[in-house]
This record gives C-alpha cells, structure tokens and sequence, in this order.
C-alpha cells in the first residue's frame, strides 16, 4: 500500500528525501506541490525529475479524496461527510456567517471521552484520523478558498489524538505548508492536562475549553473525564500563560435545563475563572434521541450570560447552525455509516 505525502510536515519530507537519495531541496520542492498548488498527482510535480516521480510513486501518493456527500441546512451550514484511508468516516461542518466561513474539523472516528449530551459520544472510539485525514477535511471541501477560520471542534476529542493534530496545526500554520495566521485557528478539549500543556508551549492557536459545569462533582457526571483531569487544574494552568491579544482562551458551555443553568452556578463560574484571561461562549443543547436533557430556555440563557458579562466575563451566546442536518454543535456522528459498511463487508 503507497503511503500519503499530503500530510506530512516539511520535517518528514526531509526524511522521505534523504532515504530515497534526493536532493535536499526536493523536500520543499514536494511541500510547495502539496500545501501550495494542491495537486492531485505526483505526475503533476513538473519542477522534480521524471525519475524522481516515478521514484516517488512506487510507495506513495498524494493521499487526498474529495467528499462522499453533502447535506445542507435552511440556514446556509453545511455537513461534508468523507471516507478515511482506512475505510471509516468522518463528518465536517462548514459554516458561513457574514463575512466568516468556518470550518468545524473531526480528529477521531467517533469518541471515548464519553461527554453526556454528545451524539459523538454515543458512536463510541473507532479511531485516530491521521494529519492526511484531519487536513483532507480541509483540502478538499468545495468552499476551501473561502474558508476565513477553523474550528477543531468535530467528531473527538483533538487531544487524545495529540499528535496528529500538533502536525496539522504545524502544516496549516507553518510558512512551508498554508501559512494560516494561529488566530485563526481554534483547538477544542475537555481538558487533557498533559496536553494542555504541550499545546500551550508548541503552538500558538486558540484555545476552547469545554466546561460545561463550574463543581467538580456535577461535571464529571456530565464529563467522565472530570475523574482524571480536572478543570481546576486546568484552570489553575492556564493562569500561569502570559495572555495576550494574539491568543485567545475561552470556554464553552452546553445550556442544559436544571443542570447548570441557574444564576448560582454563574456565580460559580466567575469564581473558578477568576484571574485568567478568558471568553465564555453559551452553547444551545441542541436535543438527541432518548436524552435526559433538556436546552434552558432562551430567557434562561439571556440571564446567564448577563450575570457573566457583569462579572467581567465576555460572554456570548453561539448562533445554533446546521441543527435541521444534524451538523450542530454536539451532533454529528457518523455511527449509522459506520454499520452500513461493516454489512456491506
């Protein structure tokens, strides 16, 4: 089986060269190809010898594949869904807003983290999408000129795949690769702390927190993971970065009636948050089959949010988008494609 170079860092290109006894500048040469001119072939690599090519394409390929299928909402979202290199698939929601086009990118198939009010969740871990996988999402989506910012924030948990994504941020942010500015791009967890700390020392994209509940005991029965990494201790971390305006931390947070909507457990937040530099982005609970939970009412949320702007805490509350396809936050999952190809086995 050839091996994707899309992908690869300039770093494992260098390497690709040095074993195949290319010259040293065929590294950039074969990045510029890939992350620059997106080609498709490596037949389309015309600065690099016909040798080189042929060299080249005995054990690997370019490793990209356009999507399988698209939904699209009454409300302008979209949900792509693509097929891994392994045979398993993953959705991706893109979402246009003014003069922002976001793209909400998965790195995992599915999840183990295990979040209660997440369908992902319920798909259960098949696992890690490689950097070809989590950047194929965004090489190959139809609006990919148009795209202003990205999101990890679909199907996973971007830090239990921590690797992976590290390399997808180098090659997106990296001069040799897309070149994106880091504050366009925004990195989502429940709060890894080893990660955390990695991420807040390698890279300099955004940072979103899932929070969900202020106490610690009320949390992990929303978010098991509270058990191992607890979000003091993250907040607690981030405290000791120097914050400024180029990097942004914030925190999300599903509505979820009775559970962590009244205005005492805003007066919670506040307290966990006090002293770091941070955002809170509301989240509507957007409902999933045989769930418990309920989304707090619109006025509810209204006066969560204010009790937080008061406090100091710039706050807003998140546009739902894509709800009607099921490309809304906490939605996606691609459990039911999943079946019907191990049937069709």
């Amino acid at each position: 089986m050839t091996i994707p170079l899309f992908g690869k860092t300039l770093a494992e290109l260098s390497q690709i060269a040095e074993q195949l006894s290319l010259p040293s500048f065929s590294a950039r040469q074969i990045a510029d190809w890939l992350y620059k001119k997106n080609v498709s072939s490596i037949d389309e690599m015309t600065n690099l010898s016909a040798k080189t090519r042929a060299l080249l394409a005995e054990n690997y390929q370019i490793g990209v594949s356009e999507p399988l299928a698209v939904q699209t909402s009454a409300d302008g979202a979209k949900k792509y869904l693509f097929r891994t290199l392994d045979d398993k698939y993953v959705e991706t929601a893109c979402i246009p807003d003014r003069d922002r086009v976001t793209l909400c990118v998965s790195s995992q198939v599915g999840c183990r983290m295990g979040c209660a009010f997440c369908m992902t969740a319920r798909q259960g871990f098949q696992g890690n999408l490689t950097a070809t996988g989590i950047l194929n999402q965004f090489r190959s989506l139809p609006e990919h000129n148009q795209l202003t910012n990205i999101v990890l924030m679909g199907m996973g948990e971007p830090f239990d795949n921590l690797d992976e994504v590290m390399k997808s941020l180098e090659i997106l942010t990296s001069g040799d690769g897309y070149a994106w500015a880091p504050k366009r791009i925004t990195v989502s967890t429940i709060g890894i702390l080893p990660s955390v700390r990695h991420f807040m020392e390698n890279s300099r994209c955004h940072l979103a927190v899932s929070l969900h509940h202020p106490d610690s005991t009320e949390r992990r029965k929303l978010i098991p993971a509270e058990n191992k990494y607890s979000v003091r201790e993250v907040v607690e971390l981030l405290k000791t970065y120097d914050m400024n305006r180029q990097r942004r931390i914030s925190f999300e947070y599903v509505m979820l009636a009775g559970v962590n909507d009244s205005l005492q457990q805003a007066n919670d937040t506040v307290r966990l948050l006090s002293g770091l530099r941070c955002r809170m982005n509301l989240i509507r609970f957007h409902t999933i089959p045989d769930s418990r939970f309920e989304p707090s009412s619109d006025a509810v949320v209204r006066q969560f949010a204010d009790a937080l702007n008061r406090k100091g805490i710039l706050t807003t509350i998140r546009q739902s988008r894509g709800a009607d396809i099921d490309a809304a936050c906490g939605m996606l999952s691609t459990k039911k494609q999943l079946y019907m190809s191990s049937i069709s086995q």
